[in-house]
């Protein structure tokens, strides 16, 4: 029956509107329809100026209610840089935005129809079309050189002492992997992920590198300390969002990619900048990765070294984990003289 009333009050809102236009005619012929046009002129050159006002009223008062909104200090190093040029980006395309637009209503103004004055044909100015190419030509290969510079730094090599952190994307959450005290990362084989025998990235046991690998739910990391994070997927492309630390990287299934940064503030230093004493980094995914995108997130926490040298201590490896779990063999000696499709198979017999 609703449906019924809204299409009744549409056909009554357009009889309205035809109405209105022909009465806008009968105006027009009675007054003349030279002076009714002048009359339209001016009236929707006036209202362009006030669109124009209120539009940078609008700006204005929508940058006071969401300033509160906006992302605290950059936590990492590089973040600060890269802030930086946005802020620079924001700052040229600022003005450019405000010259050109004031220009465009005010002129819409000025030169409104009216008689005594005809618009004449300009047809071209090679000098104005030179300038207007060139210097955004210009401003644009600068900021992209800008860009390019954060870019390779970030995904250069890291420094010696930095960390290495796994990360390893699927619908819908995400793995971190950290090397134990041998500081190597052992062998993964997508052939050998199982995530009822407690391998959900594919460990191979028989490497001993393996062994004291710790996979984790959450991202640690060490404040001041470079990170590099070795990211991939496990099954469609995702994005390692990083919004407090200004950086993000696709993770693609097949094709590995690497970022690296340094932290900058603990998650208890940022709680105090925030006045938030709940406040936690998140890691987003910043890809439309399926139905359960939403739910792509995983908390950061930033301590001090010595914070983190007692949690990765009090973490018990992948490998323990799946021993406990009777997921892998007692012996891995002989398994690791077996093929990966026969480890695989003593796994799934397990």
């Amino acid at each position: 029956m609703s449906g019924f009333f809204v299409v009744v009050l549409l056909l009554l809102l357009f009889i309205i509107v035809v109405q209105i236009a022909k009465a806008s005619e009968y105006v027009a012929i009675l007054k003349g329809e030279k002076k009714t046009q002048e009359q339209n002129n001016r009236l929707h050159a006036t209202l362009m100026l006030v669109f124009l006002i209120a539009g940078l009223i609008g700006l204005y008062v929508c940058h006071e209610l969401l300033k509160d909104k906006l992302l605290p200090a950059a936590a990492s190093v590089q973040g600060v840089a890269i802030d930086h040029m946005m802020t620079i980006t924001l700052v040229i395309t600022g003005i450019v935005f405000f010259i050109t637009q004031i220009l465009l209503f005010v002129f819409a103004y000025k030169y409104r129809g009216r008689e005594g004055h005809q618009a004449s044909y300009y047809h071209e100015n090679s000098r104005i079309e030179f300038f207007w190419t060139a210097i955004p030509a210009l401003t644009m290969t600068i900021l992209v050189a800008i860009g390019l510079k954060h870019w390779f730094t970030i995904t250069s090599a890291a420094p010696p002492n930095a960390m290495v952190v796994e990360v390893t994307g699927k619908q819908f959450n995400w793995i971190f992997r950290y090397p134990g005290k041998d500081g190597v990362l052992g062998k993964r084989d997508y052939r050998l992920i199982d995530e009822g025998k407690f391998n959900p990235l594919g460990q191979v046991w028989s490497d001993p590198y393996n062994h004291d690998d710790v996979v984790s739910s959450e991202l640690h990391l060490v404040v001041g300390r470079p990170v590099k994070l070795e990211i991939g997927s496990r099954d469609v492309i995702h994005d390692v969002g990083l919004p407090y630390f200004r950086l993000k990287m696709d993770a693609v299934p097949g094709v590995p990619t690497t970022l690296w940064f340094t932290p900058k503030y603990t998650t208890a230093e940022m709680a105090k900048m925030t006045g938030d004493p709940n406040f936690v980094y998140k890691l987003v995914c910043d890809q439309l990765c399926g139905a359960g995108h939403y739910s792509m997130v995983a908390n950061i926490v930033v301590e001090t070294q010595q914070e983190f040298d007692q949690w990765l201590a009090s973490q018990k490896s992948q490998y323990e984990l799946a021993k406990e779990g009777g997921a892998i063999p007692s012996d891995t000696t002989k398994m690791a003289m077996l093929p990966v499709k026969a480890q695989r198979s003593v796994v799934s017999e397990k």
